[in-house]
């Protein structure tokens, strides 16, 4: 069963100039994108900064407004619904963002952080200071946490802190918005894993927005590859990593740092993405493509289904 099916989804911003703020164009930050995501199921999504990744999560919890789409969630559509259905719905999908710091409120305690939601809902169970130990002890902090302030925690520790924010209303769905990319290795396998086991215990479905591939091989069943506003290439992580079908995905997977391998020999994608603007025609990747074609540049790709694989990529046979 799918918990969130995207149609079509797209997100554009006006850009504005002249006295009269009149808009002369649109940013396409997300230009076309449909995946689905099944009940406890973690889909990767991964590309390059600025592809349009958090903007997708964002416009799916509502937090930006989307052009044209749908986004269903056990088949209801997120978009159409009423301001009332969407308060009831809201508890539902959370999200956790990229800065543990800036996401907590640094004049609140973190009994009131973590807890707001539940007294927002009516969903308290006894006592709040016993609820607020409990979601503590899920995350792996104990209550001499209740009463201190976010300042007061490492990167790690307030990520956690988030964590328990975002489960504590029982949740379905999580938009996890590259959550570990601010902390140091060490402390994001331990995250990782915390995603892992609260995953299994509430039966939780994530999409899980990384630039790191193998951040996202390790946590992800799924893997969906974005470059400028597109999905370029989705399928199983592991074969998506140990054959990928886009060039772009061969970009990003190259570029991997490898112990033991010299710098000299990691091969770096050529050149900036273009403006999301003005996108190229065609295959939006063939202006920094190793092995374009003509027919890269006048048209663009349609999509290539090989079992659980799906590429766009006109090079790609399956």
């Amino acid at each position: 069963m799918n918990i969130l099916e995207v149609i079509d989804l797209k997100t554009w911003f006006p850009i504005k100039r002249g006295i009269l703020s009149k808009t002369t164009g649109h940013i396409r930050a997300v230009d076309g994108v449909s995946l689905k995501i099944k009940k406890g199921e973690v889909l990767g999504l991964v590309g390059e900064s600025g592809c349009g990744k958090t903007t997708l999560g964002r416009t799916i919890l509502g937090l930006e407004n989307a052009r044209e789409g749908k986004a269903l969630f056990f088949g209801k559509d997120l978009f159409a619904m009423t301001r009332h259905e969407k308060k009831k719905i809201r508890k539902r999908l959370q999200i956790i963002f990229q800065d543990p710091l800036s996401s907590l409120n640094p004049g609140m305690n973190i009994i009131d952080i973590i807890t707001e939601g539940l007294v927002q809902f009516g969903m308290l169970e006894k006592d709040k200071i016993s609820h607020a130990i409990k979601l503590l002890h899920e995350v792996g902090l104990d209550k001499n946490a209740l009463y201190r302030y976010p300042h007061e925690f490492s990167g790690g520790q307030r990520q956690r802190i988030n964590i328990a924010r975002a489960v504590s209303l029982r949740p379905d769905f999580i938009v996890c918005d590259e959550p570990v990319s601010a902390l140091d290795v060490s402390v994001q396998a331990q995250i990782i894993n915390l995603f892992l086991d609260l995953k299994e215990k509430y039966s939780l479905s994530y999409l899980f927005i990384s630039h790191d591939l193998s951040v996202v091989s390790s946590i992800t069943n799924k893997v969906a590859v974005m470059y400028l506003g597109k999905i370029v290439e989705y399928g199983p992580v592991e074969a998506v990593i140990s054959n990928p079908g886009h060039p772009y995905t061969q970009a990003l997977i190259d570029a991997v740092p490898v112990p033991g391998i010299h710098k000299k020999r990691i091969k770096i994608l050529k050149g900036e993405a273009p403006s999301p603007s003005d996108p190229p025609s065609g295959c939006r990747f063939h202006t920094r493509c190793p092995e374009t074609k003509k027919i890269c540049r006048e048209q663009e790709p349609a999509e290539v289904i090989s079992g659980e694989r799906r590429v766009w990529c006109h090079l790609y046979k399956g």
